[in-house]
């Protein structure tokens, strides 16, 4: 079965530890919903540096990107309804839907 990466672009900080507990909460509840689609659930990414062609290091991401979760499905159609219920949405973020391609060994 394909494999898909939902990528967390944005979003903004919950306004309170208590927000940040609900939040919390209905991320959890959704990808409980999700069940055995989900393969890797809860990537949060912090701290980037940008590695140039020069090899060059700059402390920093290039994007917004702040995490990621991977999940099985039939269709991209099918990986978008999945994100379409992501609590993600309600904190301003966006999210991105890529297939995966399976390398050869």
């Amino acid at each position: 079965m394909p494999q898909y990466m939902i990528t967390y672009l944005g979003g903004n900080q919950p306004s309170s530890p208590e927000q940040g507990q609900k939040h919390f909460a209905r991320y959890k509840q959704w990808l409980a919903s999700l069940g055995d689609a989900v393969v890797s659930p809860m990537n949060p990414l912090k701290g980037a540096s940008t590695v140039e062609a020069d090899g060059s290091v700059t402390a920093g991401g290039k994007t917004t990107m702040s995490g990621y979760t991977i999940v099985a499905a039939d269709s991209m159609e099918a990986a978008l309804e999945m994100a379409r219920a992501c609590p993600f949405l309600d904190i301003g973020g966006s999210l991105e839907v890529s297939e995966m391609v399976q390398m050869p060994g």
